[in-house]
């Protein structure tokens, strides 16, 4: 229904076969109205923000906080609390640097020039951070650096056979007395949605504490986000995975923890006043975003916005979880594994799998002489894929544009690979 929006699917590929693109997981295509818009922005309404007081320049600086607005509406949050940043990476990597310059000042400084209360992100080796075995690097690795330099320890919450995050009693002890609390909303491995609920609730009986850290990049565009009814206090998110442009990102921050925050970056835009010995810094949110803005990708993101609006989550989640159904037919091919349960509920259409000996790239490789686009490797996930024993996987996610002739195509191409290595095995050990 809406894949005529998107104008990548108008034009045959290199090779010239027909596009059929598996791989939302890893980015989402762009429908007309994000490009469109941010073509207009630079062809007629290009100015920086924040700069001065004519008319184009105005303008700009409306949409950027327009912007603003529109994805803290998105997912029920105040536009005190968005933070722009570069991606979520650098969302997740924003608040342990915060964190970790927290820490610094303690030692040096008591910051009272900014009236923060930065003795609430202290760290020392009594401090636990907690992570998850089903963790993307980009909320694993931070917490490892910021242990190494604060002395804090981390910690995993195990995730079960199915590669499910586990809040049975005995994993969520590890969460008493935690300070930082990190969690995927959605595994990019296994699409398996996290019970997020249980897990911030107990943390709050029993670490009262611990900052929650939601790591939102799979599920903003499949499921509806709301982190007033979640209470965490952190979320991270892409909008190049939401149908919008590249190199913006989302970190949501509560505003009365945001509120203390020392900055991670210097420069432009983020300060009240600046000596030759000294700077004192603008207020949450602006204080986190030093420098000359990506412009045109928040222009884009309002269409992004404005365009998922209009197809409306219910939609989005009848229609994937109607395909995802079909997806999972993969478990019934010769040689196939699916990581994770095969089971359609309590998940979203992200489906990883591999091919008995066939190498995930050796794959990937055969469908894209097919035209279909997945992802192979290890999908920036190595603990959740050596939980299942293997290094690397192939991957296939859904969009809104897909349909069910995507999946019986991507079946078929599945089932020749199959059949060709099986087919070369036995040539080689002399069977016919």
């Amino acid at each position: 229904m809406y894949r005529k929006d998107f104008p990548i699917f108008d034009a045959p590929l290199g090779n010239g076969q027909e596009l059929i693109y598996l791989d939302s997981a890893a980015t989402a295509q762009k429908p007309n109205a994000v490009i469109d818009a941010m073509r207009e922005f630079y062809s007629a309404t290009y100015s920086t923000v924040n700069r001065s007081t004519y008319y184009l320049e105005s303008l700009a600086t409306e949409n950027y906080e327009l912007a603003r607005a529109k994805l803290a509406d998105f997912i029920n949050a105040d536009a005190t609390e968005i933070v722009f940043t570069s991606g979520a990476t650098e969302s997740l990597n924003l608040i342990a640097d915060s964190f970790l310059n927290a820490n610094l000042l303690l030692e040096t400084s008591s910051w009272e020039a900014e009236n923060l209360d930065l003795a609430r992100f202290k760290l020392d080796a009594e401090s636990k951070i907690i992570v998850t075995e089903a963790e993307h690097h980009a909320d694993l690795v931070p917490w490892q650096q910021l242990c190494k330099k604060t002395g804090a320890k981390l910690y995993a919450l195990p995730v079960d056979s199915d590669g499910v995050i586990k809040t049975d009693t005995v994993s969520l002890k590890l969460l008493h007395d935690a300070k930082i609390v990190a969690l995927t909303h959605v595994s990019n491995v296994t699409g398996a949605i996290t019970d997020v609920e249980t897990i911030v609730k107990y943390a709050r009986q029993h670490a009262k504490n611990a900052f929650i850290v939601l790591d939102a990049c799979q599920s903003v565009p499949h499921i509806k986000l709301n982190v007033k009814k979640l209470d965490i206090d952190f979320a991270a998110f892409s909008l190049h995975k939401l149908y919008g442009p590249t190199g913006l990102g989302v970190l949501y921050a509560k505003h009365e923890v945001m509120k203390d925050m020392p900055p991670t970056k210097t420069g432009g835009s983020v300060i009240e006043y600046v000596g030759i010995d000294s700077a004192t810094f603008r207020l949450a949110p602006q204080r986190f975003e030093a420098g000359t803005p990506n412009i045109e990708a928040i222009i884009g993101a309002i269409a992004a916005v404005d365009y998922i609006n209009s197809v409306g989550f219910e939609y989005i989640m009848s229609h994937e979880n109607d395909l995802l159904e079909h997806l999972l037919e993969l478990k019934n091919i010769a040689q196939a594994r699916i990581l994770g349960t095969a089971a359609k509920q309590n998940r979203i259409g992200v489906v990883s799998f591999t091919l008995d000996d066939i190498h995930p790239h050796e794959i990937g490789q055969f469908l894209d002489s097919k035209g279909i686009a997945i992802r192979v490797g290890h999908h920036c996930a190595q603990p959740i894929h050596r939980h299942f024993g293997i290094p690397v996987s192939a991957r296939a996610s859904l969009g809104i544009y897909n349909n069910h002739d995507d999946i019986d195509k991507l079946l078929d191409a599945v089932k020749q690979v199959s059949a060709f290595f099986a087919q070369r095995t036995a040539r080689g050990s002399g069977r016919t």
